[in-house]
Parts: structure tokens; C-alpha cells; sequence
């Protein structure tokens, strides 16, 4: 099968090499022209048979543009795939734009990072039957092998949707395991945390793919010594909540490790500057002062 595949930044350019190892033919556009298999929008339509499937890996902030450009280059009966970390309430526009040249469109949530090339990646797809019926091929070869990993979750928007709340289940693993972590190396009673965190990754309930991605992350710098306290988000995170507020579902722990990312960008808190001064007002406790 053919694939036009638009980006190919750490995302994209490993899903290419993957789908091109399972034998069929991806033709890659990217504004670098050193990892771009063809100069322009228009060339890749060109090479690639009709009907056509072009799938989108590019930053949020240019999405629909990059799609209203390539509905300039493609026709009726292609098919657009946005596999990129969009808002799932921008999907149905899209669609709808599209649908007006009798272009289809679907939405893919990607999960795999870096590791997906060697491991295969994880697709919440939405979009129609008959849509996800004709990428099947391509799904096949992206996912990892075996009956996980895959999902056509509903209609458009639905891929998105599943993965944003993926996502900010993730922010709330990943914030219980930098507290453990926190614990541990403030606790006098353990002298080896890295070893801590390596003992849980087999035969313990809390062992994962993140939990040994933790362990990497020691093995190189035990005590973190190397990084900054900062963590940055890309937007699934606080979708994820504003979903949560909208359809008055609780979130307590995803919730609160959004907000541990946003205290992570202040070197010096100003909220903590009031809690430090309203307790040496009612209390008397004491303070640091600059």
C-alpha cells in the first residue's frame, strides 16, 4: 500500500521507517528538506496513486493549515489522517471541510514515542467504517504485534478524544512516581533509590513501560543531578480536566498533576510566598526572607 506521510520530525520519521519495514511505500514531504523525500505537497500527491491516504504528523499550531493545504493538492476519494496531539472539537471541522471536495478524513491518536519504531505504536483511531477499513494495512504495520494496541474508538474526533484522556492518565502515573522518588531521596533510611525503583520492575503491581523508562532515567543520572525541576505541558493535560469540569466527572489526581506542572515553572512561588507569610502572622513560624 501506499502512504503520503507530511512531517517527519521524531514522530514521523520513525513511523515511515516503520510502515517502509513492513514492505509498503511511504512518500515523506517535510519542510527539511534533508529528511524529505520529495520537495513539495504537490509532488507527493503526485507520486502517489489515487485514491490516496496522506497522514499528518505535525506540531498542533500548524495542523489546519498544513491540511487546507494539502486539500488544495488532493481529490475525491483521498483520504487526510491527523495523527498529531489536535484538540479532538477541531476534528469535526475539519472533516467537514474536507468532506466538501469528497475528501475523507480521520483522526489518530499515536502513542509510542521514540520507542514506537522497534515496539510498534499504540492508535486510537476515529473516523468511519469504511475509512479505517481501507488504512487498515497501515495500522498493521504501525501497531505493535498482537491483538493490543489498537483501537477505532468511534466516529472523528473519538481518537483524539481517547487519546487526551490517555495522556492525562499519564501526567497522573508519571506525578505518583516523582513523589515516590522525592521520598525516597529525602528519607534517611534508603541509600539506594535507583535500586529501589529497579526492584519494582518485575513482580510488583506498579511496574510499567514508564516505570522502566524511570529506571533508564536514573541508571544515567542517579540523582537527577543534570535537570532543571521543570516540566513542561503540550495541552492533553488540561483538556483532559476541562472535560472532566464539563461533564462534572472527578479527577483529582490528573487535575493535580497539571497544577504540579504549572508550580514546576515558578523558581520562586509567589502563592507560597502567602502561605509563608500567613503562617508567620497566625503563628509566628518563622521565614526565609531574600
Amino acid at each position: 500500500m501506499q502512504l503520503g506521510l507530511v512531517g517527519l520530525g521524531r514522530m514521523g520519521g520513525n513511523m515511515r521507517e516503520r510502515v517502509r519495514r513492513a514492505g509498503h511505500e511511504v512518500v515523506g514531504y517535510d519542510h527539511n528538506p534533508d529528511v524529505s523525500d520529495v520537495a513539495s505537497l504537490q509532488e507527493m500527491a503526485d507520486k502517489l496513486a489515487t485514491p490516496r491516504v496522506v497522514w499528518v504528523m505535525v506540531p498542533a499550531g500548524v495542523t489546519d493549515q498544513t491540511i487546507d493545504d494539502l486539500a488544495g493538492v488532493l481529490s475525491e476519494g483521498d483520504i487526510v489522517i491527523d495523527g498529531g496531539n489536535s484538540r479532538f472539537s477541531n476534528d469535526q471541522p475539519r472533516c467537514e471541510r474536507l468532506a466538501k471536495q469528497g475528501i475523507g478524513y480521520m483522526d489518530v491518536g499515536v502513542s509510542g514515542g521514540v520507542w514506537g519504531v522497534e515496539y510498534g505504536y499504540g492508535l486510537m483511531v476515529g473516523g468511519a467504517d469504511e475509512h479505517v477499513e481501507r488504512v487498515m494495512p497501515i495500522f498493521d504495520a504501525l501497531k505493535p504485534e498482537g491483538e493490543y494496541g489498537f483501537v477505532h474508538a468511534g466516529g472523528v474526533g473519538a481518537g483524539h478524544y481517547t487519546k487526551m484522556v490517555h495522556n492525562g492518565i499519564e501526567y497522573g502515573i508519571m506525578q505518583a512516581y516523582a513523589e515516590g522518588y522525592e521520598l525516597l531521596e529525602a528519607s534517611e533510611f534508603v541509600a539506594d533509590v535507583p535500586g529501589a525503583f529497579r526492584s519494582w520492575k518485575e513482580g510488583t503491581v506498579i511496574k510499567s513501560w514508564l516505570l522502566d523508562l524511570m529506571v533508564r532515567a536514573l541508571d544515567e543520572d542517579p540523582h537527577l543531578d543534570k535537570l532543571r525541576g521543570y516540566a513542561d505541558d503540550t495541552g492533553e493535560g488540561r483538556w483532559t480536566v476541562e472535560e472532566a469540569i464539563r461533564l462534572a466527572v472527578p479527577m483529582n489526581v490528573i487535575a493535580a498533576s497539571v497544577f504540579a506542572r504549572f508550580a514546576s515553572r515558578q523558581d520562586d512561588s509567589p502563592a507560597m510566598k502567602a502561605v509563608a507569610a500567613l503562617r508567620n502572622q497566625f503563628g509566628g513560624h518563622p521565614i526565609k526572607k531574600t
